[in-house]
């Protein structure tokens, strides 16, 4: 005895056979993924204004001030082309964050040095930045965007920093490369 959903299968799929007769075959043979992006861990620290021992960023002078939109980048010597394109690109795994949009260049500076130094002592890779653009400053220019474009070209921790991603904050944060720490 034959089944009627099975004769009914069988019709549809001759329908749908029939109907696509004139289509062409498409060959592929790679899997994409849509993997979301990883997310940043927000490292939160005390900051010892008395006892900051960090790395101190010359004000000898004043550095060039950027544009709000400005877009930053900076790559030290034997950056790769490659893993370059890759930070900026926000393909980077980004393993920390530091918001210092808001805050004045006083507290900033030590705020971004001990962010730094911790960043190496746990072996952090690839950090965000975000200074914001400066909309909301005095004469509305973008001071800490200004004062970050300096003292991390200063900064023997980093390799090499850009602009993030419009998803990422844009022009108004930071990717940061940061050196490993090799302990003996």
């Amino acid at each position: 005895m034959a089944n009627k959903n099975d004769d009914t299968d069988e019709d549809e799929f001759a329908l749908f056979r029939q109907e696509m007769r004139d289509a062409t075959r498409i060959r592929q043979n790679r899997l994409i993924h849509n993997k979301p992006k990883p997310v940043a861990k927000a490292i939160r620290q005390k900051i010892i204004d008395d006892e900051y021992q960090g790395e101190p960023f010359s004000d000898m002078f004043s550095p060039e001030t950027v544009g709000n939109e400005e877009y930053l980048e900076y790559r030290g010597p034997g950056i790769q082309h490659k893993l370059f394109g890759k930070l900026r690109n926000g393909k980077v795994h980004i393993e920390a964050e530091l918001d210092l949009h808001g805050m004045t260049i006083a507290k900033a500076e030590p705020t971004l040095s001990e962010f730094l130094e911790f960043c190496q002592q746990q072996q952090i890779r690839c950090v965000r930045i975000i200074h914001g653009k400066g909309w909301g400053s005095r004469d509305n220019k973008p001071v800490l965007k200004s004062k970050l474009n300096h003292w991390l070209r200063q900064s023997q921790s980093v390799l090499a920093f850009c602009s993030a991603t419009v998803d990422d904050g844009g022009t108004g944060a930071l990717y940061v490369l940061l050196k490993r720490l090799f302990h003996e």
